[in-house]
């Protein structure tokens, strides 16, 4: 058995990024990873922008002007100003050359052609310059970058159409368990719905991953070899949930070593998720997680999200990990780590009830998730706790 941080290690140290690349229309490339470094080809803004309704002014001593003329948001034209001069102006027009100021509209008194204004202006006040944001042919996205959609809209902006990215991960899900059944199914006695199919399709979901294959594998060693045998043969990612432990109905480790996947580590120094498997064949990466959902999507984030990071080409490696103070007193006699489900709320973090592998509930409100290191037996309120930021729902 192994730490938490040997087995992260050796995660991270087995997967690179996949070599294929794709090109595609940017309303495509949400969450993916850019394969190459993003050139600008033109100056943004292009031109000087006013940053706010109100009056361009073509200053003099004086806080007397004239208005002799406007100018719209999408107009080029480009008005000849004298000093004592200005332009009624909208947020995002062109600044004309002879104007060296924008004063807010607020700021001002009209009469007519006649303005007066109100407080002291200086020179390029309320003007974005040309290449303010971005100077033409620099490189504002580098390689490995995520797109989120504020970068897709900026690569919008720049009047790109298409860039090169990393080929997604294919995964598949192998489900197992006698127990499962759907939910169009009657519940009888010793069944259980079937959640963790779309635990971890949602999860994969926000990395903008679809899931290859789903099986459902009932509790026997040939069914198991056979729907690890077909993802196989489509996925660069599988991922098990359940059978991994060392029940008599268990047979996913003796499926693996059947087909020659050669064990990396299993078992690990955690709560929950002790019984965690990570393999490879070739160049395939397989977990086996735990089947309890709470276990399932703990081990998700904390080590199958880092390796399907690594190989989009995102340079991130995993969750986002803060110290916050903790809200509460805390003891524990585990002596394993703790991934505890928690919530970071008015810069503090507290660690929910139900704990329970088996329990969604506190999930399904959780926003972290409170790393606890071996051996570590009480926290005071007010300590600092390591903690790892579960994805933005929104």
């Amino acid at each position: 058995m192994i730490s938490v941080e040997e087995a992260l290690d050796l995660v991270l140290e087995s997967g690179l990024p996949l070599l294929e690349t794709e090109t595609l229309y940017i309303n495509q490339c949400l969450y993916r990873c850019l394969a190459n470094d993003i050139q600008a080809t033109i100056n943004l803004p292009k031109f000087r922008e006013s940053s706010m309704d109100g009056f361009a002014l073509c200053l003099h001593k004086s806080s007397l002007y004239s208005i002799v003329d406007e100018v719209k948001a999408g107009d080029s034209k480009n008005p000849i100003l004298k000093p004592g001069e200005c332009v009624r102006i909208f947020t995002g027009a062109v600044v004309p050359d002879t104007a060296n100021a924008v004063i807010m509209q607020e700021k001002t008194h009209r009469k007519g052609n006649n303005l007066e204004v109100k407080i002291a202006v200086k020179e390029g006040q309320s003007i974005r310059p040309v290449g303010s944001q971005v100077k033409k042919d620099s490189y504002p996205l580098q390689k490995g970058h995520v797109l989120n959609a504020p970068g897709l809209a900026f690569l919008q902006s720049l009047g790109i159409s298409k860039v090169e990215v990393v080929r997604l991960p294919k995964v598949s899900i192998i489900l197992t368990g006698n127990e499962l059944i759907a939910q169009n199914e009657e519940l009888s006695r010793g069944k259980i719905y079937e959640s963790n199919s779309i635990l971890l399709k949602s999860a994969l979901y926000k990395q903008g991953i679809e899931v290859q294959d789903i099986f459902f594998s009932e509790d026997n060693l040939e069914t198991t070899i056979e729907f690890v045998n077909k993802a196989l043969s489509n996925s660069d990612v599988i991922i098990i949930s359940g059978g991994i432990s060392v029940g008599d109905y268990d047979f996913v480790k003796e499926a693996l070593k059947r087909l020659d996947i050669k064990e990396i580590f299993y078992k690990v120094r955690q709560k929950p998720g002790k019984p965690l498997f990570f393999g490879i064949k070739e160049d395939k990466f397989i977990f086996a997680l735990p089947g309890n959902p709470g276990s399932t999507l703990t081990t998700f984030y904390v080590y199958v999200l880092p390796l399907l990071l690594k190989l989009k080409g995102s340079k991130t490696k995993g969750l986002v990990r803060l110290s916050v103070p903790i809200s509460h007193d805390f003891s524990s006699n585990e002596p394993r780590a703790l991934f505890l489900k928690a919530s970071v709320e008015s810069n503090a973090v507290t660690i929910l009830d139900r704990q329970d592998s088996s329990m969604l509930v506190s999930f399904s409100k959780a926003n972290a998730l409170v790393y606890i290191r071996e051996q570590i037996k009480s926290i005071r309120k007010g300590d600092l706790v390591e903690t790892l930021i579960l994805p933005n729902p929104i």
